[in-house]
């Protein structure tokens, strides 16, 4: 039989539907993506920890899941929420459908949602705190706990995702490059096309020193995504100034992309309710292209008339073309480059993995050649 259940946002508005996965109560930010597909590399995206992530598309599920498609060990986010699950699996790869998997994962999800008007309820009002919950609990009562919980804003939750301990990706063939990875949450397709081009990589956890950093003797750095607000995480801003003025090629993306903005003087703000997504039009200054892109982030870095906020050694480099946001800078003398939104995109558009083989080429720069 089909358990009644609801999601409460912190403005009181309710959104009724039916229990998903696993039983129980569960909080986060609740915040919308537009992908048509990749429902499982969305469910195990570390920059989803603590949200609950509502599906605009109406049919999830139709290809069930399999061990190959995740992007982290386990399932982060804080809930899930879709209009119809499809009961039946349809795909040779399938091993698992997702009620089943959201179940076994503890993940307290909701269907039957009528997600059109939640979306546009979010796009209006922002995104906000709430909780999924079974029928039988009171929502006056939820509503006091929903509002007790910490917003998104100054949290710091990259202690809460990365590795425990440094472990290392070998590179796929001969070694070319040694790359350092701090992980704020990374994704597991990230380090699958660093070592696709020759890049062994050591995986850091995000509360590493510069010490430990040089004791590697890395080519290049690589900042990955991770959840939470970038100004909470001020810990690596003087550790990344330090490698980059060392002259280390460095590759930021999401999370990274905002702390290096931050690391030379930059600031980042929260926005409304965020870029999430796989169909993101961003424009490449440098030669006016058009990439499509894959996003998932809640904070941007400031910016005035294509101009980086306090960071004159930054230039802009892509530009959203729904909002005009900064998507992309580079340090206007040192081996910097950072963007907004993910390169390693799985599935999704693959305009954008041409940062990975421009991040390749800068280290055979600074090296002065290839290590055979």
């Amino acid at each position: 039989m089909p358990r009644p259940a609801y999601l409460l946002l912190e403005d009181g508005r309710l959104f009724r539907g039916r229990a998903l996965g696993a039983e129980g109560v569960s909080f986060g930010e609740v915040v919308f993506t537009t992908s048509m597909t990749g429902y499982q590399e969305v469910l195990t995206d570390p920059s989803y920890h603590r949200q609950i992530v509502v599906m605009t598309y109406p049919h999830i599920g139709n290809y069930g899941v399999n061990a190959e498609d995740e992007e982290s060990a386990r399932p982060q986010v804080a809930g899930f929420v879709v209009h119809e699950a499809c009961a039946r699996v349809r795909h040779w790869k399938a091993t698992e459908g997702l009620g089943d998997y959201l179940a076994r994962h503890g993940v307290v999800a909701l269907e039957g949602v009528d997600t059109r008007a939640l979306t546009r309820h979010i796009r209006s009002a922002g995104a906000m705190r709430g909780a999924i919950a079974p029928a039988d609990v009171d929502p006056e009562t939820l509503l006091a706990e929903v509002r007790a919980q910490p917003p998104m804003a100054g949290l710091d939750l990259s202690c809460a995702v990365t590795t425990p301990a440094p472990y290392v990706v070998p590179a796929a063939g001969a070694a070319r490059h040694r790359v350092v990875a701090f992980d704020l949450g990374v994704k597991a397709n990230s380090l699958r096309l660093l070592a696709a081009r020759g890049c062994e990589v050591h995986v850091l956890p995000s509360t590493v020193s510069l010490t430990e950093v040089r004791a590697r003797q890395p080519d290049g750095v690589f900042v990955s995504n991770g959840p939470g607000d970038p100004e909470a995480v001020a810990h690596l801003l003087d550790l990344l100034r330090a490698l980059a003025e060392e002259g280390r090629p460095i590759l930021g993306i999401c999370m990274g992309h905002q702390l290096l903005a931050r690391a030379f003087g930059g600031r980042t703000f929260k926005l409304p309710y965020g870029h999430r997504g796989s169909n993101h039009p961003v424009k490449r200054l440098r030669d006016g292209a058009v990439e499509i892109t894959s996003q998932n982030h809640g904070f941007a870095v400031l910016a005035e008339e294509d101009r980086i906020v306090d960071a004159p050694a930054l230039a802009v480099t892509h530009v959203n073309l729904n909002d005009g946001t900064v998507e992309g800078l580079a340090h206007r003398e040192l081996p910097v480059v950072a963007v907004q939104y993910h390169p390693e995109a799985a599935p999704g558009p693959h305009d954008s993995r041409y940062l990975f083989d421009e991040f390749v080429a800068r280290m055979d720069d600074a090296k002065g050649g290839t290590r055979g």
